[in-house]
């Protein structure tokens, strides 16, 4: 008698319905997102389904339902935040997945929501999916995944859904702003005396108030050029404003002392940029090497767990300003978080010593030498928070040099902060930083294959990464439940 083989039968019909329980293991991360969903508050996303305002008479009215049922929240919420935990982004891809991949359909309840819904449920309710990063923080920390001993800072620069050729200098502007003024001048000539000779061989019943294609393109790129200039300016001013380099009618102050500035406060430096594809995006320095259009991403993790404390999305390559924004942010998250849960498990468990569960802000936070500034390690301080950020920029497998003997009264303050990072204990706790926060952006970037925003605007940018971030406390989770 030959080998024994299972039946194999593709026309096989079920004798009882399928469930969607029996199509995975039972800890598979779809299922866990769908329990996730169900304790999160929906009510921003279930109130643009409810409710409408007049914008003339400022009154609320219901919406009236019509046409076919849509897709139920809870289900096209589960189905980003699964997405994103598996960086999965194109609303054509997810549409794709409903349809052959079983995470996916068990968590669509084997509904397949076409792309251009998928798209558009992210676009209407993207702040509202942007702030579900605060209640994730809040089943972390009742899961006790926040332990607040050490938080590490750090930046990660991502493409900006624009062309860096689609920018333009400041300088470069004032000239293309020149020659397209001169063209366009040249053409309305041009124009006028074609009119004219066409009512000398026609008359004057000719409609013609088109303009010819070649002056509608230049008019229409004056239009922008002149707009990008406006802005650079208009932010110029801003940053001269803040320094308090000009006076109230705008005017440039004079120097105190030396010699004036090649540039006058408030007037563009001749190599600032503005991009026409995504004008809130910056010229940075890539991890390659390159420049490229990219933002800024921001992230504070906490170094037990490595979840996610605090993020935003900036378009200033140096990290200097960000120290006091993350750790502010986080202070309102975590306590956020901490009424979201209720009593929380310090209450519950009567506070266990070192978790720090009911606290709002670390004991510990470093950084590279991107964060560093007096103004910045002041700040920790008056906040109690241990710093450890270094002020210089060291290269790869560089040690820091140890310093002997007591520190001298005179010592600088930058050279104080440097005798605190050369102790054992400054070393030890400095040299943890990396292990932190950068295998976060690791995993995000090579593991989960984000390499550029796909919407384009700080803000969006700013929601995308928060949803990147959320996917990202996502899946700790699952896997500190699973283990």
């Amino acid at each position: 008698m030959g080998r024994q083989f299972k039946s194999y039968d593709r026309d096989q019909q079920f004798l009882l319905p399928p469930s969607l329980h029996d199509w995975l293991p039972s800890g598979d991360l779809s299922y866990f997102v769908c329990d996730v969903v169900e304790e999160l508050d929906l009510s921003e996303i279930y109130r643009y389904y409810e409710e409408k305002t007049d914008p003339e008479s400022g009154r609320t009215r219901r919406k009236a339902p019509s046409g076919q049922p849509g897709f139920h929240p809870k289900m096209m919420v589960a189905l980003v935040l699964y997405s994103y935990s598996l960086g999965t982004t194109s609303s054509r891809r997810i549409a794709g997945l409903c349809e052959r991949d079983a995470g996916y359909r068990i968590v669509s309840a084997d509904q397949c929501p076409n792309f251009r819904t998928i798209s558009e449920f992210r676009r209407i309710h993207l702040m509202a999916l942007k702030k579900l990063f605060v209640q994730l923080l809040g089943l972390a920390r009742e899961a006790g995944l926040v332990k607040l001993g050490h938080v590490a800072l750090d930046g990660t620069k991502v493409k900006a859904n624009a062309s860096r050729h689609k920018a333009m200098s400041y300088s470069r502007l004032c000239e293309k702003e020149r020659e397209y003024e001169e063209e366009v001048e040249a053409l309305l000539k041009e124009a006028d005396s074609v009119d004219r000779a066409e009512d000398r061989r026609y008359g004057k019943g000719r409609r013609g108030d088109e303009l010819p294609e070649e002056l509608q393109f230049r008019e229409k790129r004056l239009a922008k050029i002149r707009e990008a200039k406006r802005a650079l300016e208009e932010q110029a001013k801003a940053k001269a404003r803040a320094e308090g380099k000009l006076d109230e009618n705008d005017n440039p102050k004079p120097p105190k002392g030396g010699r004036p500035p090649k540039t006058p406060p408030g007037t563009p430096e001749p190599k600032a940029q503005r991009n026409f594809t995504d004008s809130e995006s910056g010229i940075m320095k890539m991890g390659h090497g390159a420049f490229d259009q990219a933002y800024n991403c921001q992230a504070a993790v906490d170094s037990k767990t490595q979840i996610i404390l605090a993020r935003s999305v900036t378009r200033e390559a140096n990290d200097k300003r960000q120290v006091k924004p993350l750790v502010e942010q986080m202070k309102s998250n975590l306590s956020r978080s901490a009424r979201s849960c209720g009593k929380g498990r310090t209450e519950r468990r009567g506070g266990s010593k070192g978790e720090n569960l009911g606290g709002t802000k670390p004991k510990v936070v470093s950084g590279d030498a991107g964060f560093y500034s007096e103004e910045n390690i002041r700040y920790l301080r008056e906040q109690g928070i241990d710093d450890y950020v270094h002020p210089d920029r060291l290269k790869h497998g560089e040690e820091m040099p140890s310093v002997r003997g007591r520190i001298p009264k005179d010592l600088p303050f930058i050279d104080r902060v440097r005798r605190k990072l050369v102790t054992k204990k400054g070393r030890q706790t400095y040299a943890k930083r990396k292990a932190i926060v950068e295998p976060v952006f690791g995993q995000m970037k090579f593991g989960r294959g984000l390499g550029q925003f796909l919407l384009r605007g700080r803000e969006s940018a700013d929601a995308e990464w928060s949803l990147w971030c959320t996917g990202h406390n996502l899946l700790k989770l699952w896997r500190a439940a699973m283990a």
